[in-house]
């Protein structure tokens, strides 16, 4: 049987970042910075795969909650653990 923990984050997001990365602040956020534009959702994907890569979960259990036009969001990461 799998059970699913989920894990809520918020993110704040750096767009157009020249070393894009994944790291967590004092403050308990994480700072995700792409290189992709905040246009057309592109920095939004970017934002995705990267947490997916940090996290090691398929890119299908990251999910922006609230804003997705927004600099500041929460993520929510669905963690796959078997019970």
């Amino acid at each position: 049987m799998e059970v699913k923990d989920k894990i809520h984050l918020n993110v704040r997001v750096q767009p157009r970042a020249r070393k894009p990365g994944v790291e967590k602040l004092d403050t308990g956020e994480y700072k995700v910075r792409v290189h992709a534009a905040p246009t057309k959702g592109e920095a939004n994907r970017e934002v995705v795969e990267r947490l997916a890569s940090h996290f090691g979960v398929p890119r299908y259990g990251v999910k922006i909650v609230r804003g997705l036009k927004s600099r500041k969001k929460a993520v929510v990461i669905e963690m796959n653990t078997k019970g």
